[in-house]
């Protein structure tokens, strides 16, 4: 899944984070289950179409995708994100 998304240009990286514990309620039962939680590194023009993509290639009927701004980074890296993004 990570790779799809950073071949496609959906995402500049993706940290994989291993043996993450969930415990959630779903369809009426109560669920305790092991994840990777994967911390994907985007742009806000791209979350429809990263969205999107989720929902094909991802296991789950219901893939959790949760957006955090950036609130400040450093110039080279941001400029290294972008460029990753749009293939410059």
């Amino acid at each position: 899944m990570a790779q799809a998304l950073v071949e496609r240009r959906l995402a500049a990286c993706v940290n994989l984070v291993p043996q993450v514990r969930s415990i959630y309620r779903w369809q009426g039962q109560l669920c305790d289950q092991a994840e990777w939680l994967l911390v994907i590194k985007t742009q806000r023009r791209l979350l429809a179409q990263l969205h999107q993509t989720l929902k094909q290639i991802h296991s789950y009927e219901v893939p959790e995708l949760v957006a955090v701004s950036i609130g400040q980074g450093s110039r080279d890296y941001l400029a290294w994100l972008h460029a990753a993004l749009s293939g410059k």
